[in-house]
């Protein structure tokens, strides 16, 4: 296909499969995008999955999801798992599942599908659901991004989705916001710096006594200054690395997701705040940040998108 949005093809359904950190989901999605519920599925998975465990948990989900609703016409599967990917050997190597590198996902989901399997980036996913069904649908040059327990992104470029030479780019989260001290890497990341662990980690630094992102939620609902100060820290963090993408890619618009983005009412606006004091050049000063118009079965949704580009 020529851009991000898919056309019609001769079947009504895909199979969609969102391979995670903590679990994996399948569902049988239509060619409008709509999910079939019935056919929704969930397995775990974890580090202490191997690749014995994972795979296994994979195709049960994949086949319960299918045998849910044996009499639609199902054409596709569409694949979305978290990174690292390796799009030539066909393999993923979820950092938060190190004993199950190298899944070969063709072989876990070959057969159960009469038609071509596609494999993407979980961030590429999440674009192509933002903007097939989103808060990106018209837009050709745009970046989704998830801001939770991690910080991820996909880009659509052109009308199309970008997966750059492996089928990673939109790794936003391992990019830097912060000078690097003393070889510590991966603490001068956007991730380490925005997300929700390391917010909640920095809050308690300072003095805050709570525990976790819905306590951090709740304290800066209650005024509490080091709550207050955690979360525009994340925020500032976010809108640095969007006006740095914005200035690269010549951005239209920006659609912020993850459950960590709702911490604050006024989150996407501090973002905003953040990414227009950052940017250099007017075009990247346009680009349009927004919350996600999707809602939980963004994965889904865009792993479907993935499928209909087959």
């Amino acid at each position: 296909m020529s851009d991000a949005t898919p056309s019609l093809p001769p079947y009504t359904h895909v199979l969609a499969v969102d391979i995670g950190g903590t679990k994996v989901d399948a569902a049988v999605v239509s060619i409008a995008g709509e999910v079939v519920r019935e056919s929704v599925t969930r397995r775990p998975t974890g580090r202490e999955s191997d690749r014995e465990t994972l795979a296994r948990n994979v195709r049960e989900a994949a086949e319960a999801a299918l045998a849910a609703v044996p009499d639609l016409s199902v054409g596709a599967v569409g694949v979305g798992s978290a990174g690292p990917v390796d799009l030539p050997s066909r393999t993923v190597s979820p950092l938060n599942l190190p004993l199950a590198a190298g899944l070969p996902v063709d072989e876990v989901l070959g057969g159960l599908v009469d038609g071509p399997l596609s494999l993407a980036l979980d961030g590429t996913c999440i674009a192509l659901a933002e903007h097939w069904r989103g808060a990106l649908l018209g837009c050709r040059n745009a970046l989704a991004i998830v801001v939770s327990t991690g910080v991820g992104g996909g880009f659509v470029l052109d009308g199309r989705p970008m997966g750059g030479a492996s089928g990673n780019a939109g790794h936003l989260g391992q990019t830097f916001v912060r000078t690097i001290h003393d070889g510590e890497v991966v603490a001068s990341t956007l991730e380490a710096v925005a997300a929700g662990p390391g917010t909640v980690t920095w809050a308690q630094s300072q003095g805050w006594v709570g525990e976790t992102g819905l306590d951090l939620a709740a304290s800066y609902r209650a005024g509490d200054e080091i709550a207050t100060a955690a979360v525009a820290r994340s925020a500032t963090a976010v809108g640095q690395a969007i006006a740095a993408a914005a200035t690269l890619c010549d951005l239209e618009a920006v659609a912020i997701a993850g459950g960590f983005s709702q911490v604050a009412d006024d989150y996407i606006d501090q973002v905003r705040v953040a990414a227009q004091a950052a940017s250099v050049h007017e075009y990247a000063r346009r680009c349009r940040i927004t919350g996600s118009g999707l809602d939980g079965d963004g994965p889904l949704l865009g792993a479907a998108a993935l499928a209909l580009r087959a």
